[in-house]
């Protein structure tokens, strides 16, 4: 093999050391502090090095990266599993001359590495889903001391953390005990329905440890409320500055509704078309301007950085591996689940019960034969597959509905039950075959 590049540096990040080699040149070292990531950069700018790869390791490598990519040296992060040494020969001075010379004969693959602004937004909305999760710990307390107290609102209520729910929770932590004060909290439409039931769920044993369980519950959960809030104020600023507070853009058409966890941004709908000149991925069943924005967080808006779809999807985790040696032929199953994969496997699990949308009886028909795990991860690559479309090829994407998806179905079985027909030199009724 050839050497394709010159002038290269190989670097491996740790906690507290980075190593760098550069070819003609002994191993340096460096801690990770910042002024020595300024000596390490005047360093490679020394040796005039051109390009560098580092692996991607943890989040160690984020402020090197920047401080070299602004100093005009072209940084690849690479997948720590392109660049595995031989076993029993690992050291750190070994792995960064194996870096540097696999980068120096372009054996290395880049990893996807966003701009800042979508490395802003997907910091603020990571933390926002941690802040969910961790409210939902705390909403799981407020039913554990309701239950202990054997106040069943959870039995009765939908979400105990709904406006009814927290109404009467806040009632009381404040003293009220009279269940038809409490029950009048309520919402019309519940207590149309339910204001027997809740009344009963209310007559409880109001202890002081639980009491006390509930107050500490309810303040966990206000408080990550109030964080989430916070982030929200923080994304519908990175938003409106990348979508340029949706100008041009009048969405008059009713938007999907988003049903759970539902950000407070502004203009969110006129600001993703602008990012995305035009195109709108909420055509895709199960699309939400929510789910499009995590989205965007996760891939950015040049999907162009993929040459295909098969690309774009193997890149999520959602195509299969191989494993192919002499007759063998196996699908691997790969390593590490990213986020945008998630995010359309989530999707696709909430399409795959319904009735009128056709990839979910696509989903229906695989879950019998294959089983849940790869029904979801076959819808979520045709999901994917429709955005990568959508967002590079701008396709017009409609919903076909089941009965389509059912008639071409049928049709396909007449085929083949003609085609063996033919075979076994059957005659079948005229009425029967397919064109």
């Amino acid at each position: 093999m050839e050497k394709i590049r010159t002038n290269v540096a190989g670097i491996d990040i740790g906690a507290k050391k980075v190593f760098t080699a550069v070819e003609g040149q002994p191993v340096v070292s460096h801690f990770t502090f910042t002024e020595d990531f300024m000596l390490l950069r005047d360093y490679l700018l020394k040796h005039k090095v051109k390009t560098v790869a580092m692996e991607a390791t943890g989040v160690y490598w984020v402020i090197l990266h920047e401080i070299l990519e602004e100093a005009g040296i072209d940084v690849w992060l690479v997948d720590g599993r392109q660049t595995k040494q031989v076993p029993g020969r690992k050291t750190d001075v070994k792995d960064c001359q194996w870096i540097q010379e696999l980068h120096s004969y372009g054996l290395l693959g880049r990893c996807l590495v966003v701009n800042a602004d979508i490395k802003e937004l997907r910091s603020y909305l990571r933390l926002r889903e941690d802040h969910i999760n961790t409210s939902a710990m705390h909403i799981n307390h407020m039913q554990k001391a309701l239950t202990l107290m054997n106040i069943r609102l959870k039995e009765v209520l939908s979400q105990i953390h709904g406006a009814s729910g927290i109404a009467i929770i806040e009632a009381i932590l404040n003293g009220e005990r009279d269940k038809n004060v409490l029950v009048s909290l309520c919402y019309q439409s519940v207590l149309k329905n339910k204001k027997d039931l809740i009344i009963k769920a209310l007559e409880g044993k109001y202890t002081e440890a639980g009491l006390f369980a509930l107050k500490q519950a309810y303040d966990g959960y206000m408080f990550y409320i109030r964080q989430i809030e916070e982030c929200d104020k923080r994304i519908s600023r990175v938003i409106n500055r990348i979508g340029m507070s949706g100008t041009g853009q009048e969405v008059k058409k009713k938007r999907k509704a988003i049903r759970h966890h539902k950000p407070a941004v502004e203009k969110l709908a006129p600001n993703l078309i602008n990012i995305f000149e035009g195109k709108d991925a909420t055509v895709i069943s199960g699309i939400t301007d929510y789910t499009w924005m995590q989205l965007l967080a996760e891939t950015g808006s040049d999907l162009k950085k993929w040459p295909t779809e098969k690309h774009f999807t193997s890149w999520m985790g959602l195509s299969p591996g191989q494993h192919n040696s002499g007759k063998m032929h196996r699908n691997a199953k790969k390593k590490g689940r990213p986020k945008a994969g998630q995010i359309f496997r989530i999707i696709a699990q909430g399409l795959i019960n319904s009735k009128d949308i056709a990839i979910g009886s696509f989903g229906r028909r695989l879950r019998g034969r294959k089983g849940p795990s790869i029904a979801i991860k076959a819808m979520a690559r045709k999901l994917a597959v429709l955005y990568w479309r959508i967002m590079v090829k701008g396709l017009d994407y409609a919903e076909q509905g089941i009965k389509i998806y059912e008639e071409q179905l049928l049709a396909n079985k007449l085929k083949t039950f003609n085609k063996l027909a033919k075979e076994l030199e059957i005659q079948i009724p005229v009425n029967v075959q397919v064109a």
